[in-house]
């Protein structure tokens, strides 16, 4: 599967989710029904990875952890507040970055329509 049939499935999710939920739930209420939609979906789901950070060559553990990994292939990033703020995309590049992996989504479950708060990143190499 792509990378985008697999955002496809994702946001289809994410919108699943939001609908039997609404806004206003802390992010890791969002992130464990995510995940169960996305396992019903037979997907591949791994949650709060931890993410060490390479210093000059030393793999040192800083406390990062992501969200979200679905089918080893897309970062799910997951919110609940008033707005994204360009720090979050920041985060997130980083994250692709140190991963090695191509496309990311940053999902603000905190919206009256979820879709206004999904925001697709990509690495510079998809």
């Amino acid at each position: 599967m792509t990378e985008n049939e697999l955002s496809s499935k994702i946001i289809g999710a994410s919108i699943e989710v939001h609908k039997q939920l609404g806004p206003g739930l802390l992010e890791s209420t969002y992130e464990v029904c995510l995940g169960h939609e996305l396992k019903v979906l037979g997907l591949e789901v791994k949650q709060q990875i931890p993410l060490p950070v390479i210093y000059k060559d030393i793999k040192l553990n800083a406390g990062y952890r992501i969200d979200m990994i679905v089918e080893n292939k897309i970062i799910v990033e997951i919110k609940s507040v008033d707005a994204l703020a360009p720090i979050h995309t920041a985060q997130i590049l980083t994250y692709l970055k140190l991963k090695g992996l191509k496309l990311r989504l940053l999902i603000n479950f905190n919206e009256v329509k979820v879709v206004a708060g999904i925001k697709r990143i990509i690495n510079g190499y998809l």
